[in-house]
């Protein structure tokens, strides 16, 4: 079985993985509709969510979407902008100072890309974007990602490869790159 595979659909571990997407989702769905100045509304959500206290210093506007949650390390002076998505199933780590742009999606899982086994798998790998880093409005992290200190990622760009440290990345991934 190939290392990035993280569970068998149908299993036990995946009937859990569902239970916690759907308390998640619950979660989410209180929050996102409390008055936006119920700032203890929302920490008592967001606790729930996370598994532990959001850090004082962090900011989050809803709405806010996670699957999971527990797997979301935010350290001190995150900002989250509205309308943002965490797939966190396979750990997603916020240094500090991130900054998150609305509409910013991070996605840790998916399916194989062979037809055969997409219905069987869930693949996957973390992702980590390290202290200082400002992810633009609209763009989307790819599993396995590392993101270096102090780079940015501009409004609307799909990253699938690693960003080394000071760097902008701009543009679209999508490419041609086999048929089947």
């Amino acid at each position: 079985m190939p290392s990035d595979r993280l569970m068998r659909i149908h299993s036990p571990e995946f009937k859990a993985m569902s239970d916690r997407v759907l308390r998640a989702t619950e979660l989410t769905s209180r929050l996102n509709v409390l008055p936006f100045e119920d700032e203890a509304g929302k920490a008592e959500l967001f606790e729930r969510i996370l598994g532990r206290p959001l850090p004082a210093s962090a900011t989050i506007y809803p709405p806010f979407y996670t699957d999971h949650g527990l797997r979301l390390d935010l350290a001190e002076r995150v900002f989250i902008n509205q309308n943002c998505t965490f797939l966190d199933y396979a750990g997603i780590r916020l240094g500090e100072r991130v900054m998150v742009g609305p509409k910013a999606t991070f996605i840790t899982v998916g399916h194989p890309v062979d037809p055969g086994e997409r219905r069987e798998w869930l693949t996957g790998a973390p992702i980590d974007v390290a202290e200082n880093v400002w992810i633009g409005a609209g763009a989307t992290v790819l599993p396995g990602v590392s993101i270096g200190r102090d780079s940015v990622v501009a409004a609307g760009a799909v990253v699938a490869d690693d960003v080394p440290p000071a760097t902008l990345v701009t543009g679209p991934k999508a490419t041609l790159n086999r048929q089947w």
